[in-house]
């Protein structure tokens, strides 16, 4: 039982979340899902060690679409405070290069 603020708690876990997130690379390209902009939505309660992730692929067709999802609640299972994990695959909006972060569009060779 942690004697932390429940909001400190709440950011520490979200936090550890993406840090695990930014460990897992998208299978075709050179760059983890959440610099590439995968990831829209991270929610986490911290009481029940829940967390629920909404993410997107790069195109509807991606061929690991049905079993990238997995790949990420697993990583994520990994983390001591996690319970259980929900990820979600969302095609809304749809993903482009303006979701990637400034590394990852150099790194992948995208200049504006």
């Amino acid at each position: 039982m942690t004697t932390e603020p429940a909001s400190l708690v709440h950011t520490l876990l979200t936090e550890q979340v993406i840090g695990v997130l930014r460990t897992v690379y998208d299978p075709e390209l050179p760059v983890n899902i959440v610099d590439l902009g995968l990831i829209y939505a991270i929610d986490v309660d911290p009481q029940s060690g829940k967390v629920h992730i909404k993410m997107t692929l790069t195109a509807p067709g991606c061929p690991v679409a049905q079993t990238f999802p997995g790949t990420v609640e697993c990583a994520v299972r990994e983390l001591p405070d996690v319970n259980e994990v929900c990820v979600e695959l969302v095609w809304e909006p749809p993903w482009d290069k303006s979701h990637m972060t400034e590394a990852a569009r150099l790194t992948l060779g995208m200049f504006d």
